[in-house]
């Protein structure tokens, strides 16, 4: 049985880790999709756009050339999102490098539902997922200041806007992921810092790309049709853990 025959996707931040893989997880489940990036990349989608996001001109008319060319839109996944080395500490995070990744992780995600919600209403509803971050819900010594703040936003966003269109037929999500293991996150953490994040997470990994992916197929299918204004952790324990096992990554 194929999770999303028949519907079409839209998916920003698509040439990224997460991105490239719900591609991928949503061709396999029979979806067609456009994907979406300010730059281009692989990807297996059907239909690739080159948009910026924190352009409310590109935005709109990234939605109407989807829309023109399959007929109507069933699904969003708002992906797109940045972290930077500059966004710390409150004490240290110049103004400049908050409002950009405020710009990139939030008001994207605004513009995203503001011009592409529309069309899944004049289809009957539809399913939205929006990416924020396990850092929206739990404190951090290892502040990035921004991108907790702008993920915060966006599960806000989400809950809101779940309840608003809930009798129009469309369910909105958010995913909090915690730390995947991507090109991005090496540049971040080096060897140490990775060690700082590993002992609070059971597994004693990062997740997998592929691994959000799925739970992300999941909710922008039927299967999740009572699923609706939540933020879905996909965090593997992190949030349940007081003590976690032994491992050899710590030493602890």
């Amino acid at each position: 049985m194929l999770h999303l025959d028949g519907k079409i996707a839209v998916i920003t931040g698509a040439t990224g880790s997460i991105g490239r893989e719900t591609v991928d997880v949503f061709k396999r489940e029979g979806a067609t999709v456009v994907a979406v990036d300010v730059r281009e990349g692989e990807t297996n989608a059907d239909h690739f756009i080159k948009a910026d996001l924190t352009d409310e001109t590109a935005v709109a008319a990234l939605y109407a050339e989807a829309n023109a060319k399959y007929g109507r839109i069933d699904i969003l996944f708002n992906n797109a999102g940045i972290a930077v080395a500059e966004d710390a500490s409150v004490l240290d995070t110049e103004l400049k490098i908050w409002n950009h990744v405020v710009n990139v992780n939030m008001t994207s995600v605004y513009l995203c539902c503001k011009h592409g919600i529309p069309y899944l209403l004049s289809s009957g509803g539809g399913s939205v997922i929006n990416t924020a971050s396990l850092v929206a819900s739990i404190g951090s010594a290892t502040s990035q200041i921004a991108y907790t703040a702008s993920k915060g936003g966006v599960l806000s966003l989400t809950r809101e806007l779940g309840v608003e269109f809930a009798k129009q037929g469309l369910r909105v999500n958010s995913i909090s992921p915690g730390p995947v293991e991507t090109p991005l996150l090496k540049t971040l953490f080096n060897q140490e810092e990775s060690e700082r994040r590993l002992v609070h997470v059971p597994y004693g990994r990062f997740a997998q790309a592929q691994e959000i992916a799925e739970a992300v197929a999941f909710l922008a299918s039927d299967n999740a049709s009572y699923v609706n204004a939540i933020d879905f952790k996909i965090d593997g324990g992190i949030t349940a853990a007081y003590v976690t096992p032994l491992g050899d990554a710590t030493g602890i």
